[in-house]
């Protein structure tokens, strides 16, 4: 029989280094004066996966832990900067290859899904799956409202598009536009909107391929924000300011109005990574001021997100750098995956 949870190490942070603790403990106040700081050296390699790890996630709560989802049917729960055993936890409840893993904003949950076609919630101090939310599809992104931990949506292989209750595990909408493979979603800042990209490809059709959902009204606000001919394996909201992004297989990123009518800023692009099929993720700054993106090279990208001109680039692996994680209060560090099946801090 298969072991669901292995235990190696502790999740407490008692033996994470007195400098570390008190960064984390003071976020408050240390966190502004380290804002526009960039990491500068890998730190801490965390090696575990046997396969490609498609997604990094820090605990918002116990930011100390990082989760990791791989290809190898596990997540990782690493207590980072711990001195004695960095991993802490590996959970084993999924029975197919994992595509992505959200810690949730309340207590100690994680969420993941993957190609079993289902999402599953799962108590990380206890040990146990608490509720598993299956699918007709593979699903291959999930992600928490930003208001209301309760909720989540996920999106998958057959254009399935579904926003959740995380409490009785029923499907409070739907959003239905095709049957093409979603391949991310994001909430806008508000929680009001959520962003899909899809795979169209198949059909050549560049419409659809990002489409912009009003959440409770459940229709899509519109569906021609794109019409480049590349899919998107990534879209993120800007931390504060009215624009979103899109990570293009055309090798950039792209930028535009989260305000009707979502216009493309044909204007200004982030192209120095590359992306060349891969399931390539970037993300904002705490503070706004940075683009970050993983690329097929191996390297982290840093632009500056006003001029979206490169401002460092730091070579991580030898395959594609997939994901990238900001922590939570302590803004010049980050983590990192890769698709030879790595995770990195960086600080």
């Amino acid at each position: 029989m298969l072991l669901l949870l292995a235990v190696f190490g502790s999740i407490s942070d008692s033996d994470v280094p007195r400098d570390i603790k008190s960064l984390l403990r003071n976020k408050a106040k240390k966190g502004r004066a380290q804002l526009g700081q960039m990491p500068q050296r890998m730190s801490v390699p965390l090696s575990r996966h046997t396969k490609a790890v498609n997604a990094v996630h820090w605990s918002p709560t116990h930011a100390h832990l990082l989760a990791s989802a791989s290809m190898d049917q596990t997540i990782c729960i690493w207590n980072v900067w711990s001195s004695d055993q960095k991993v802490a936890r590996v959970l084993n409840f999924h029975n197919a290859a994992i595509k992505d893993v959200k810690w949730s904003g309340q207590g100690l949950f994680v969420l993941s899904c993957g190609y079993d076609s289902s999402s599953k919630l799962v108590d990380v101090e206890r040990g146990i799956e608490t509720q598993v939310y299956k699918e007709d599809q593979v699903v291959s992104v999930v992600k928490f409202h930003p208001d209301n931990f309760n909720l989540f949506v996920s999106g998958g292989s057959k254009g399935g598009l579904r926003l959740w209750d995380v409490r009785n595990g029923k499907v409070v909408h739907e959003y239905v536009r095709g049957h093409d493979p979603i391949l991310d979603v994001e909430f806008t800042t508000n929680g009001k909107q959520i962003i899909s990209s899809s795979d169209v490809s198949g059909r050549n059709l560049s419409e659809n391929s990002i489409v912009v959902w009003d959440v409770s009204r459940q229709v899509p606000l519109s569906n021609q924000v794109y019409v480049e001919a590349y899919t998107c394996p990534c879209v993120r909201c800007h931390t504060f300011e009215p624009f979103f992004v899109a990570q293009s297989n055309g090798n950039y990123i792209a930028i535009f109005s989260s305000i009707p009518p979502f216009k493309l800023n044909k204007y200004k692009r982030y192209e120095s990574h590359g992306v060349s099929g891969f399931p390539i993720k970037c993300v904002f700054s705490v503070d706004g001021e940075k683009l970050i993106s993983g690329s097929s090279d191996g390297s982290i990208y840093f632009y500056d997100y006003r001029s979206s001109e490169l401002v460092r680039k730091i070579k991580a692996y030898e395959q594609a750098c997939i994901d990238i994680a900001i922590h939570p209060s302590i803004p010049n560090v980050i983590a990192s995956c890769s698709w030879n099946g790595e995770v990195s801090v960086f600080e």
